[in-house]
């Protein structure tokens, strides 16, 4: 399984602010006054002239204002311990909350799955989908459990299922692509990911938040980046294909003979970044 994607949630920090109002130098007490004062001069420091004409009379304000904010929840501290991939602390953080909602369990079930604790993880989405069944994230991550455990059809259900809830997630498309591929559904998986891309480009980028990577094999990620690279082909990204296609031969999935036939990869024979890609393949 690969990192976070959207994973979002480091609480602010702790911030303590002190204003301090204006202080004033105390008139030196051995010195006489001016023997008068018009109305136009200004009153010697730390003395008052009284309220000039048609002026209202100014109210002094506190000496000293200290602005404190409240500390830290333990769901905020959990939140900044799992953004820095401390997931047992923040385990610890997250279970001092007594009736922890449906998205704090969600995150626990995270913190255990980053940590390949499939058991608890499995349990923790289980709690979170009790309070909130139909939550297309947590039906996601619970689907990433089975993936990683090879049961491809149950994933599927459930990749499925959160789609049916959020039919434009594009990490979720982009994950039921994943396990297509696993499954050799070469079509359907080539098909969700041009779907993902559509709505999001940059899908197949690092993503950070409450989704969970497919985790795949080294020939199951060869074949989504030959597959990912027919995406990019077709949204016009010709640099995101030839980086997909030069991920794909690196590990196995392909040969430069089969892409330099492959009618999907025409528009990017004329390159000359394609062009080196074959014959720097070719000659190895």
């Amino acid at each position: 399984m690969s990192g976070f994607e959207q994973h979002l949630w480091i609480p602010g920090l702790v911030l303590m602010g002190l204003m301090a109002a204006p202080c004033c130098a105390q008139a030196d007490q051995s010195q006489s006054a001016p023997a008068a004062v018009t109305p136009a001069q200004a009153s010697p420091v730390g003395q008052s002239a009284g309220p000039v004409p048609g002026q209202a009379p100014s109210t002094p304000g506190p000496a000293n204002l200290t602005i404190q904010t409240p500390p830290p929840t333990d769901e905020e501290i959990g939140d900044s311990l799992s953004a820095r991939r401390a997931y047992q602390s923040a385990i610890t953080a997250y279970q001092k909350i007594q009736n922890p909602s449906a998205e704090v369990w969600n995150k626990m079930g995270i913190a255990y799955q980053m940590m390949f604790n499939q058991k608890d993880a499995a349990r923790c989405y289980a709690n979170s989908l009790k309070k909130d069944p139909k939550n297309p994230q947590v039906l996601n991550n619970m689907a990433t459990l089975y993936d990683s455990q090879k049961d491809y059809g149950t994933a599927e259900h459930y990749y499925r299922k959160a789609l049916r809830i959020d039919p434009k997630a594009a990490v979720i498309l982009r994950n039921l692509g994943s396990n297509y591929l696993s499954q050799h559904k070469f079509g359907r998986g080539a098909m969700c990911f041009q779907q993902a891309m559509a709505i999001d480009p940059t899908v197949f980028d690092a993503h950070s938040g409450v989704s969970v990577d497919n985790p795949s094999s080294v020939q199951d990620r060869g074949a989504m980046h030959y597959y990912m690279a027919r995406s990019c082909v077709s949204a016009g990204m010709q640099e995101c294909a030839i980086q997909n296609l030069r991920l794909a031969l690196n590990e196995g999935f392909t040969n430069p003979k089969k892409i330099a036939a492959d009618s999907s990869f025409a528009s990017l024979r004329p390159l000359p970044a394609f062009q080196q890609l074959i014959a720097a393949q070719s000659s190895q």
